[in-house]
């Protein structure tokens, strides 16, 4: 007769020490993927993180008067800002000034306080060139008799707000360059107000950008969504060729699509005279160097970054749910409309936001093909960056841009999140 044995129950020792393995197992197992992607890793930090990050601090930093007048932002500390200073901050200026000729910060000095009020690089100069301050003997002045030779050096010394745009800028940290990127300024005292109206461009830019980018969105999944679901229903072999005609754009440099669309859209290109010769039109139409030839261009630029997510999704919905809602009743077009769109909601957001993010950022297109209104928010990045070399204020564009992009990443990240814990 067969006897059949019962194992004993673990004891608690056993049981805490299986534990301990497992936990184990589990912390070799996540070390050995952070190891895996440790190179990956330090190599993004080191090429995209850390001089991104060096270069916003661009758009903060503000160096140029604390560095080449510490004396006077010294005596400044203290000042009221209602009326002149006293005789020694006159003396404090003469004695950085002195200092300042001799100097490569002359330049910086004069260009950063001539962004606060105009004419004062010239001021700047001349007073520079007037220093040292003192008499025909070789002796100093003393302070009050250096406010009199500046004041008649000069007439601008003696007005106040040429002392509050030194003094509000004492510190090497200042928001001059986000609030001038939004429009706005600081007064003499330090309050945030409006810019001057014929200063006040940039809010209007960020809005052009945001409307283009909103518009070329558009064209694309209305474009998109029919492509992709043309492509989802195909046979497997069709459904590939087809897709990599969609694909054929990205082996393309952009400048040369750019080039293609110049070709099509002039006044004598394939476009017009196609639309003459049908008899649509009797003159040719302005398709360059304006708002329809960027749309044009950078809808087709960016179809292909619509199409992929919509095809993903589109291809993993099952056509029964459909044919199930026609079978009870329902009209194709309402089965369509209420059974089928819906499941593509994660693909119609996915790409919107691809595409809308790309462009947003789009400098290229813009430039060669659009007119001097048409130009986006990367046109003046390049220009502050390229031509006046203010590398805060390109800084500030950039990353006010920046954080519009993770504002809508991250609400794109929450609306995904809040639709799977639906599901």
């Amino acid at each position: 007769m067969n006897t059949i044995s019962i194992a004993p129950p673990p004891s608690a020792q056993s049981t805490a020490a299986l534990k301990r393995e497992l936990k184990a197992a589990e912390a070799r197992k996540r070390t050995l993927a952070l190891l895996l992607i440790a190179p990956l890793a330090v190599f993004l930090l080191l090429i995209f993180v850390v001089p991104i990050g060096t270069l916003l601090t661009r758009a903060v930093k503000n160096p140029e008067v604390a560095t080449a007048l510490p004396k006077t932002i010294d005596v400044l500390s203290n000042w009221n800002r209602k009326v002149l200073p006293d005789d020694k901050a006159y003396a404090a200026l003469a004695d950085d000034m002195t200092k300042l000729t001799h100097t490569d910060t002359m330049g910086a000095l004069a260009r950063r306080l001539n962004s606060e009020i105009s004419g004062y690089r010239s001021l700047v100069a001349k007073t520079a060139r007037a220093m040292p301050v003192g008499n025909t003997s070789g002796q100093k002045f003393i302070p009050s008799q250096i406010r009199e030779k500046l004041i008649e050096l000069d007439s601008r010394w003696g007005n106040v707000e040429y002392w509050q745009a030194i003094a509000k800028n004492g510190s090497t940290i200042s928001p001059f360059y986000i609030l001038a990127a939004l429009d706005h300024k600081q007064d003499g005292f330090g309050h945030v107000m409006p810019s001057d109206p014929d200063q006040s461009i940039y809010i209007q830019i960020f809005k052009r950008t945001f409307l283009i980018g909103g518009a070329v969105t558009f064209f694309a999944l209305l474009l998109g969504y029919p492509l992709a679901y043309w492509i989802s229903k195909l046979s497997e072999r069709r459904a590939n060729l087809v897709m990599i005609m969609v694909l054929i754009p990205f082996w393309t440099s952009i400048l040369v699509r750019v080039a293609a669309w110049i070709v099509l859209l002039q006044q004598e290109g394939l476009v017009n005279k196609a639309l003459v010769g049908s008899g649509l039109i009797s003159h040719p139409l302005l398709l360059l160097f304006n708002r329809v030839g960027v749309y044009i261009s950078m809808t087709h630029i960016l179809l292909p970054f619509m199409i992929l997510p919509l095809y993903s999704v589109m291809k993993a919905i099952p056509p029964t749910y459909q044919r199930a809602a026609v079978s009870l009743g329902s009209h194709p077009f309402a089965a369509f409309w209420r059974v089928y769109v819906p499941q593509t909601y994660a693909g119609i957001a996915a790409g919107a936001l691809l595409v809308f993010i790309l462009a947003i950022g789009y400098y290229i297109t813009p430039a060669l093909l659009g007119g001097p209104e048409d130009q986006m928010v990367s046109y003046y990045v390049a220009y502050f960056t390229n031509v006046t070399i203010n590398w805060g204020m390109a800084c500030a564009l950039g990353g006010l841009l920046l954080a519009a992009t993770l504002v809508l990443y991250t609400v794109y990240g929450r609306f995904t999140r809040s639709n799977l814990s639906l599901g």
